[in-house]
């Protein structure tokens, strides 16, 4: 069986799009030349101010509940994606009544059960990959508390700073890696939101993919959350 036996040139083509879209926009905000400027890239400079901080200080409860509330969020979006895969499994059984309900929307396209099927499939595979991206981040979080608690204290680093230096990098690096992988996880969620447009036919789709991007694409670069970082950055 092809794929042609379930998917047009026009879905082929949205799906390709969908895929290509979010690539671009990983590409765009993770290694290109513009992520320093992103809110991502500025939220990795301030974790860096964070752990300066952090081994300047006698007391480090404040760091632990920071970090508590990272594992906290993670946590809580990990749970989610299970959830979201059990129904996307529980609407498989349903997916001839599916068929039927998109077909009242004048933009739709004929859909039978092998396609709306195929298309849930697929979302399965996208909160599964979320899922796994927020597991590992919780797990890198755990090991980044472990290397924060292995950082000297303030007495301790000053008599010997290389030692301390080498331990907020550890820490550092992990922290950064388990965002990194946190911001995957929430990526996979908002590209997942647009991959259900599909179910209304393959130009929705296409128009959901560019509308996330763009929504996307502003909260990165041109939100006000950015500016704030970029006036800090100039403050100092």
């Amino acid at each position: 069986m092809s794929i042609g036996d379930f998917f047009d040139i026009p879905n082929v083509i949205a799906f390709l799009l969908f895929v290509g879209g979010w690539g671009a926009y990983t590409f765009v905000t993770n290694h290109s030349e513009f992520s320093h400027r992103s809110l991502g890239g500025r939220m990795n400079d301030q974790r860096a101010r964070w752990m300066e901080t952090l081994l300047r200080r006698d007391l480090r409860m404040i760091d632990t509940g920071i970090m508590s509330g990272l594992q906290q969020g993670t946590g809580f979006f990990a749970s989610a994606c299970i959830f979201a895969i059990g129904g996307c499994f529980a609407l498989i059984g349903s997916a001839d009544q599916i068929a039927q309900i998109g077909a009242d929307f004048p933009m739709h396209e004929l859909l039978d059960r092998r396609l709306v099927e195929a298309k849930l499939f697929g979302l399965i595979v996208i909160f599964v990959h979320a899922f796994f991206k927020f597991a590992w981040a919780y797990r890198l979080f755990n090991y980044c508390s472990i290397l924060i608690g292995a950082i000297p204290m303030r007495l301790d680093a000053e008599a010997d700073p290389r030692r301390a230096r080498s331990a907020v990098e550890r820490a550092l690096a992990m922290n950064r890696i388990a965002g990194r992988h946190f911001n995957s996880g929430l990526r996979a969620i908002f590209f997942g939101l647009a991959y259900l447009g599909w179910f209304l036919g393959p130009y929705v789709l296409i128009v959901a993919t560019a509308l996330v991007i763009v929504i996307l694409g502003h909260r990165q670069f041109f939100s006000d959350a950015n500016e704030a970082l970029r006036l800090t950055e100039d403050d100092t």
